[in-house]
């Protein structure tokens, strides 16, 4: 039984080099930096023609011969997306993408003309630098506020965008507050925080990426105000109030001056009653 397995074994390796089940190996760097895809081994055959291709559809796009010392790039394949940015290395055969773009992101095959399966293969990840957070104050278009009214919080966002890939964070200190996460698809994040407008602690915006964060600190007493709404209700009441004011000033003068005529003319009545009884 032992035999057998052993047997079976060998059988799964062996079937492994023929129909070329290789080991797929995950590069990853930033958006701007400059990559190489190493072949394995120290360098190619003298009569070795190697071939890189790009994506699902094995795109053609460098190849390398040795024994001519000579290298060809096919800037027009692949959309034109590597032009001017592919180079070979003559001893070893291995491709360097310069000055990488988020679109160079795939799988890498190289091929050589003495085997018939891939050297090796290549998952490539190009991560876009991240954008810094900015941190704003929530404002809804109608406010409910009103003068004398309590208002102790206010709401913040913290905003990202044409992001993939990232988780967006608010923390208090060192201590994770709330998160959120984006995996495919480029989009804009924004994540809320209800704070209080006289909180003195220290609180941070942060998103990050497996390659890299930023960071935005948040200041309260700078980020946190009056809404633009609740200040118009506010000069609107306030003009009122001064209207209703003047108004009842005003009444109350035309009373005193109504009174004070109708006392004048009483006492006119009265001396004239008393010169004509004389």
């Amino acid at each position: 039984m032992f035999e057998a397995f052993i047997f079976f074994c060998l059988c799964l390796w062996s079937l492994t080099g023929v129909f070329g089940v290789d080991e797929v190996k995950s590069v990853s760097v930033m958006e701007g930096d400059s990559v190489t895809l190493n072949i394995d081994g120290t360098d190619i055959q003298i009569n070795d023609v190697a071939e890189w291709r790009f994506g699902p559809e094995d795109i053609l796009i460098a190849k390398i011969s040795k024994q001519n010392n000579m290298s060809i790039f096919h800037n027009d394949s692949a959309d034109g997306r590597f032009r001017d940015r592919l180079k070979l290395d003559h001893q070893t055969g291995s491709l360097i993408i310069t000055n990488t773009r988020t679109t160079d992101s795939g799988v890498y095959k190289v091929t050589s003309n003495s085997t018939e399966t891939p050297l090796n293969t290549f998952s490539l990840t190009i991560y876009a630098h991240l954008p810094i957070p900015v941190i704003t104050m929530y404002c809804p278009q109608n406010s409910s506020s009103s003068p004398g009214s309590s208002v102790s919080k206010c709401v913040l966002l913290c905003l990202v965008l044409n992001v993939s890939h990232v988780t967006l964070s608010w923390y208090k200190g060192n201590s994770l507050l709330s998160s959120i996460s984006v995996s495919d698809l480029s989009i804009s994040l924004a994540l809320p925080l209800e704070v209080e407008y006289q909180d003195n602690n220290t609180y941070s915006c942060v998103v990050n990426s497996l390659t890299s964060n930023q960071t935005t600190h948040l200041d309260i007493s700078q980020r946190c105000h009056t809404c633009p709404g609740t200040i118009y209700i506010f000069v609107i009441e306030a003009v009122i109030r001064l209207a209703l004011s003047a108004l009842v000033g005003m009444a109350t003068v035309a009373v005193l001056v109504y009174e004070f005529r109708s006392s004048l003319q009483q006492k006119r009545r009265q001396r004239t009653l008393l010169s004509n009884s004389d």
